[in-house]
């Protein structure tokens, strides 16, 4: 298939996103889980207006998209999965997954080193939890992402249609998982097994670094399970948790000439591998 065959694709997307967010966005204003102590005025034009940026910059900087990228890499037969005679439908499904499990580790990538979590901590500095925190990410991050997204294409051979897919399936969950919506518990403790729910996700964003390394799943749940890095619940509960990172709680950080220089400020806090050593340093001996 041609890349003009895939022109369409924004569309898609467009139309998915707002779809989703929109729906959310009534969701958690009808039922929200917990009340919110900054306005949505003082927050959504900030986070919105990322998203904004982030949306021009990847236009400018990478001239075709993922799914178009994966379109080239399937012509020229790259990839992993081009070395197996699998099925269209196991390929694609096999491809979501694994493009799914690159997420995660990039997200746990982005907790472990100080250089990468300086950057990833602005989607953490938001004092508040709701759908907008799910597109909320600094443009530095969106870069690096975009090309460890086109690295994994390419490894996979991941084909078009899969990647269309996971873009959109990835984009709905992101909103979805960091939505503030009420969910009965018992339909919670299902979903989490094979979706990320915002309850679980919630414990990600919780100013406790032990929590705030937590986690990482965006779309599957797996991975946490797998990995040893889920946390079923926050240690204070979730109308009780505060949330957000120390270092920026002024609400002053939730401007967004402010949001985009917070990878400068400060020291890097701390990431998971300090979390994780400053654990075992306190642990108990073993008999």
């Amino acid at each position: 298939m041609s890349i003009d065959a895939w022109s369409y694709e924004p569309w898609i997307r467009i139309a998915a996103f707002l779809g989703v967010f929109v729906c959310m966005a009534l969701w958690e204003w009808r039922r929200p889980r917990r009340p919110q102590t900054v306005a949505r005025a003082a927050r959504w034009p900030s986070n919105l207006g990322i998203v904004a940026i982030n949306t021009v910059l990847v236009r400018l900087v990478f001239p075709l998209s993922a799914v178009a990228w994966a379109d080239i890499i399937g012509q020229h037969g790259f990839g992993v999965l081009h070395w197996f005679s699998l099925p269209g439908w196991l390929a694609a499904v096999t491809a979501f997954v694994l493009l799914d499990l690159a997420i995660y580790l990039q997200h746990l990538l982005f907790h472990s080193v100080p250089m990468l979590w300086r950057l990833h901590r602005m989607h953490h500095a938001d004092t508040e939890f709701d759908v907008t925190n799910g597109l909320r990410f600094h443009p530095l991050e969106i870069m690096l992402s975009m090309v460890i997204k086109f690295a994994a294409i390419a490894l996979l051979g991941a084909p078009a249609l899969a990647v269309l897919v996971f873009e959109v399936v990835l984009n709905a969950t992101s909103i979805f998982n960091h939505a503030n919506v009420q969910l009965p518990l018992a339909l919670d403790r299902q979903l989490r097994k094979i979706v990320v729910t915002p309850d679980m996700h919630r414990v990600h964003h919780s100013v406790l670094p032990r929590e705030t390394h937590s986690n990482f799943g965006f779309n599957l749940p797996w991975w946490d399970r797998l990995f040893g890095t889920y946390r079923a619940q926050p240690e204070q509960g979730h109308l009780a948790m505060q949330l957000g990172l120390p270092i920026f709680r002024d609400r002053a950080w939730l401007r967004l000439d402010r949001m985009l220089v917070q990878p400068w400020t400060g020291d890097a806090g701390p990431t998971r591998r300090n979390v994780r050593a400053s654990a075992r340093a306190v642990s108990p001996p073993h008999d």
